[in-house]
């Protein structure tokens, strides 16, 4: 067996400000909307290799009870990106949570971390040259 692709599939308060937030700081553009016009409880974000997927949690929660508690901390994304600083700059003009600062790792890698709107933490990283 080989795996293929991964996809987080996040709960969230809020599709279309999940869909914003994704879009207008990691330049990710919308792949899918359920229904396709708002309010959606469900959609997906794209940028060709990675997608991620958001889910309504009202939705989730009545459907599948036992999964409408997890959202927020529950998991952290880590990206690995050419430019650090093309992420850092939109980030920091929109003002979400910094939890960790830019640093550099001694695994040779450059990094900082911020919360979407959910409290997902994201973890951008660049290779030290």
């Amino acid at each position: 067996m080989q795996i293929k692709k991964l996809t987080p599939n996040l709960v969230v308060r809020n599709v279309e400000a999940s869909l914003k937030f994704y879009r207008e700081i990691l330049g990710l553009e919308t792949a899918i909307t359920v229904p396709d016009q708002s309010p959606y409880i469900f959609a997906s974000v794209s940028n060709g290799a990675v997608e991620i997927f958001f889910n309504d949690q009202t939705t989730v929660a009545a459907e599948y009870p036992q999964l409408a508690a997890t959202i927020g901390g529950s998991l952290t994304l880590y990206m690995e990106v050419d430019s650090l600083q093309a992420v850092l700059d939109p980030v920091q003009k929109a003002g979400p949570k910094i939890t960790m600062p830019v640093t550099e790792q001694f695994y040779g890698m450059k990094e900082f971390a911020f919360e979407d709107p959910d409290g997902y933490t994201i973890t951008i990283a660049e290779k030290i040259t």
